[in-house]
């Protein structure tokens, strides 16, 4: 079974050794395995863990809690599927919120490139929203 080194492991997953490390030390990645020197081992189910920390850290999910109740086993599984339901639901709010925002850049990248390109504003004299300066 091939290994990993953590400078390896670092470079697939975009991060510094120093985050693996940190992981590592607040017990985020119990499942790592050493060499008689201390020297961390990551295999590839490794790094697919870690894919998921990173997942979960990027949605603000609790890391912690959730890879304490995957060392638990299966009496947690209830308590992580209703973890991710409820982080999918708020990220699909938000995607609906950035769904909003990047429907009005659009449509401001298009009236101010048709306003370039006719040298001005006057051709949406209707469509202009006016943002006042005091």
């Amino acid at each position: 079974m091939k290994t990993y080194s953590i400078s390896e492991v670092a470079k697939e997953l975009n991060l510094t050794a120093y985050t693996l490390r940190y992981y590592d030390k607040e017990g985020l990645m119990p499942f790592i395995e050493r060499t008689a020197r201390g020297t961390r081992l990551f295999k590839e189910s490794d790094i697919d863990a870690l894919k998921i920390i990173e997942c979960l850290k990027a949605t603000g999910m609790p890391i912690k809690e959730f890879i304490d109740w995957c060392s638990e086993g299966d009496s947690t599984l209830q308590q992580r599927f209703d973890m991710f339901m409820e982080r999918k639901a708020i990220v699909e709010s938000q995607l609906e919120e950035l769904n909003k925002t990047m429907e009005l850049i659009k449509h401001k990248c298009w009236y101010y490139k048709t306003a370039l390109d006719s040298g001005t504003e006057d051709i949406h004299k209707n469509n202009k929203i006016e943002i006042p300066f005091n």
